[in-house]
């Protein structure tokens, strides 16, 4: 029986967030480790029961190692990065021999004195476990990919979809193409084309859901074993940010790379058409309620630059300031990250009707801080949403009520974990129905959709205020030249790999 060595590790770096991502937050993410009693991997975490499923039917047994993630914010502490890559390797080392290598990674883990922190690591994993053991790695198609990772690992396989709906489908693609390389029936060869791109390109929209399909086309071709759009992760300011196409052949490295340049075509000639229009947060407020009555379903409105899974901090105060100013109700927003705030509900009780400081607490794109009468509606120690096909936890939480003189009010939903949203669980656990809402205002920038498109009038986005900027060329870039890169340009100079 073949034996697979199975971990992960990784967070998506903000490099401009004001939140180190230290282990406090690793711990209260995602951090189990292979020495503990409890399996880190198991048949029982329902997500995994694909991967298992494809080992008993090739009659492979898995080894896990460290599983590791943590809510996306700023740079790692050196000391952290370092000591969770060293527990892995320590954790493939105590494994004994293994037939092949699937690391669990993100592509975008920028720690102190480390640029590519995937790349560093499939490097020493490569040194430890030698040429012959083949190394797969899955990678958000947020990513940066690099020639480190390229050059140390076997076969890189990315989401296609954003929203991530298809995570543990794409595990075991790659899953397969390692235990084909195992056992000889194919040889992967990639080739990556730089696209030199910036942005968010949501894949539930044309054209880039016709670009999605024509990746799974190309895979139906001969001798093609993979291909996927990196999007890239724009906010992180890093040598090798940018879009990029990778595709994986059996062997043929001519092939991939012709297709890989293809693709890269294909998408930028697309540049304009894939960028999602962003409101202004009184734009988006006014078009909401131009489209709302009394009987259609809300209109959701994502407010992409205070989105904590990009590494913003989650408790920004504009959309709620905005709204009282405006005496503006019929609205739900969350979750907002303010375990303070909550901690005063449950000690206030639900029913309970108090004076509440909201938000505004961490940093300056935060805003600043509101002060509200309010009633407790709800509190909860554990609420669970549902986020990229999986369970999520927001951790204990609360729900209050603003009341304005017009006898509307506002909900907001607070949390005491760093989470974006991702399914009307947010609300319906702490008894606001988002159906009766004129406007439902997400903390998301496009995992949400899954959850609140089937129940929305309309989507839309804005993304003005906050640490997530929508627009690219109000990002400040110090480490990259953008006169290479589109939008700052529409004429960049691709590489010839």
């Amino acid at each position: 029986m073949k034996r697979l060595f199975f971990a992960m590790l990784g967070t998506e770096t903000n490099t401009f967030s004001p939140i180190p991502t230290g282990l406090g937050i690793w711990r209260d993410t995602l951090l189990k480790r292979r020495r503990e009693t409890n399996p880190t991997v198991s048949r029982g975490h329902g997500v995994y029961a694909p991967l298992f499923s494809a080992l008993d039917r090739r009659g492979w047994h898995l080894e896990p190692g460290l599983q590791a993630f943590a809510t996306p914010s700023g740079i790692t502490p050196r000391n952290t990065y370092e000591s969770l890559r060293d527990e892995l390797l320590a954790d493939l080392a105590d494994a004994g021999k293994v037939d092949a290598v699937l690391l669990f990674l993100h592509g975008a883990m920028v720690a102190d004195g480390y640029d590519d922190c995937e790349g560093d690591l499939l490097a020493r994993v490569r040194a430890q476990v030698g040429a012959q053991v083949p190394i797969g790695a899955e990678l958000d198609l947020h990513c940066h990919v690099t020639d480190a990772m390229l050059a140390n690992a076997d076969v890189l396989v990315g989401y296609k979809h954003y929203p991530h709906i298809d995570t543990y489908e794409r595990l075991v693609d790659l899953f397969e193409i390692v235990a084909d390389t195992t056992e000889g029936k194919v040889k992967p060869t990639m080739a990556r084309a730089r696209c030199r791109m910036l942005g968010m390109f949501h894949t539930t929209r044309e054209p880039m859901s016709g670009f999605v399909e024509q990746l799974y086309a190309l895979e139906r071709e001969p001798g093609v074993l993979n291909a996927w759009l990196g999007h890239g992760f724009p906010y992180g300011d890093v040598p090798d940010v940018g879009a990029c196409a990778v595709v994986v052949t059996d062997g043929d490295a001519a092939k991939a790379q012709r297709l890989a340049q293809h693709l890269r075509d294909s998408f930028f000639a697309m540049r304009d058409a894939v960028v999602t229009d962003h409101f202004s947060i009184d734009d988006a407020i006014d078009t909401a309620l131009d489209i709302t009555t009394t009987d259609s379903l809300p209109v959701t409105i994502a407010d992409t630059a205070d989105n904590t899974g990009g590494g913003a901090p989650g408790d920004s105060t504009y959309f709620l300031t905005r709204l009282l100013e405006r005496g503006i109700g019929g609205a739900a927003i969350g979750p907002l990250y303010d375990p303070g705030a909550v901690a005063i509900c449950h000690d206030a009780g639900v029913g309970a009707r108090i004076s509440l400081r909201i938000g505004g607490k961490l940093g300056l794109q935060s805003g600043t801080p509101v002060d509200v009468d309010c009633e407790v509606v709800a509190t909860a120690d554990r609420v669970i949403q549902t986020l990229n096909g999986g369970p999520s936890n927001i951790g204990r939480s609360a729900s209050v009520r603003i009341g304005l003189p017009d006898s509307t009010s506002i909900d907001v939903t607070l949390c005491s974990k760093r989470v974006q949203a991702g399914s009307p669980e947010i609300f319906t656990a702490l008894d606001i129905e988002p159906r009766s809402k004129r406007m439902l205002i997400v903390k998301s920038t496009q995992h949400f959709h899954a959850g609140f498109a089937p129940i929305s009038s309309r989507v839309l986005y804005a993304g003005d205020r906050g640490a997530l900027q929508s627009r690219m060329q109000d990002i400040p870039y110090r480490r990259i030249d953008t006169s290479k890169y589109w939008p700052f340009t529409d004429t960049p100079e691709f590489d010839h790999e």
